[in-house]
């Protein structure tokens, strides 16, 4: 199979002819693909300094391996905040004639206008792991055109608080460490942990994104710890935020005295899974949501149409069946 794997740096100012506002030259439209002939298909993601979206990247090659019908190029950016990138990377995708896009936007409005210019030429787009914004989506005139290939978020983040909550019981002092504030799972899963704090009966004293980035919450939470000293309870929409959480907690010798739920089950997560530092985490399958994303971009390519959401499995990983 032939890939491509690449890492975008600076790749807008390189990108002259990609069909931006402003009088530059559209893209010329994807061609059918001939018979017999492999279509190209970008898979956009985000930062592939995260391990899940190193899992995706894998996961996404092996299966395109595996199907032996397509040409897979993958692209990943910087930082999870690196949005500008992104964008470019999905008009060099229209550029160099890529028959589908399927991408994890790094922000939900902001890849809106790019992948519209996709769309209107030809590309067909498949969104995975992050939501695009709807009302954006049908604003654009794309609504029924970009299916969305993901998981419910929202109730992935109160299965995992809700284990936190068993775990300290009613009037324990919480914190949530957000995502991107731009990111429809960050807010959904804002909302989940909300959810099981209000049935769990936990006291939430702090909110605050970390965009998804482990040296960030290593900060923030750090600050949290300073202004509330009593937290028991670290609610973590994502692994990385949750190993940057962790850190702190080690500095401030309270590993035994404060309890982390997360999302996402990356490897290196596991270990404190298994330790009973953190009491549960969510595992989405981003390896088997790129290759759903996939399939549904050949079946696009070949005629089909899709729309809506195509809701993908989750699976809450605690001590008892981590990995």
């Amino acid at each position: 199979m032939n890939k491509k794997i690449v890492v975008v740096a600076g790749l807008a100012l390189a990108l002259t002819a990609c069909g931006k506002e402003g009088g530059t030259t559209a893209a010329a439209p994807a061609a059918a693909p001939k018979p017999g002939e492999k279509p190209s298909v970008c898979l956009v993601m985000k930062s592939l300094a995260n391990e899940f979206f190193q899992q995706m990247q894998k996961g996404a090659e092996e299966h395109a391996a595996k199907r032996g019908d397509l040409t897979l190029s993958v692209v990943g950016i910087q930082n999870e905040t690196d949005i500008d990138n992104q964008v470019a990377a999905v008009e060099k995708c229209v550029t160099q004639q890529a028959k589908a896009v399927v991408i994890a936007p790094a922000d939900s409005r902001a890849l809106i206008a790019p992948i519209k210019r996709a769309v209107d030429a030809g590309v067909k787009v498949v969104n995975i792991d992050v939501q695009l914004d709807e009302g954006a989506m049908k604003a654009a005139g794309i609504g029924d055109k970009v299916p969305f290939v993901g998981p419910d978020n929202r109730e992935g983040a109160k299965q995992s608080g809700m284990e936190l909550a068993k775990a300290l019981g009613k009037g324990a002092e919480v914190v949530i460490l957000e995502g991107n504030p731009g990111a429809a799972n960050a807010a959904q899963r804002k909302a989940g942990f909300e959810d099981a704090i209000k049935a769990g009966g936990l006291k939430l004293v702090d909110s605050k994104t970390a965009h998804w980035e482990t040296d960030e919450a290593h900060t923030v939470f750090g600050n949290m710890l300073t202004g509330h000293p009593n937290i028991k309870g670290v609610l973590a929409g994502n692994d990385n935020m949750a190993l940057g959480a962790l850190k702190a907690i080690e500095e401030q010798g309270k590993k035994d005295q404060i309890k982390v739920a997360a999302f996402d089950n990356i490897p290196a997560i596991a270990q404190y899974v298994k330790d009973g530092t953190v009491v549960s985490t969510l595992d989405q399958y981003g390896a088997q949501q790129a290759s759903n994303g996939i399939d549904y971009a050949m079946k696009m390519i070949a005629g089909e149409n899709f729309s809506g959401w195509q809701k993908t499995e989750i699976k809450l990983i605690t001590k008892d069946n981590v990995g």
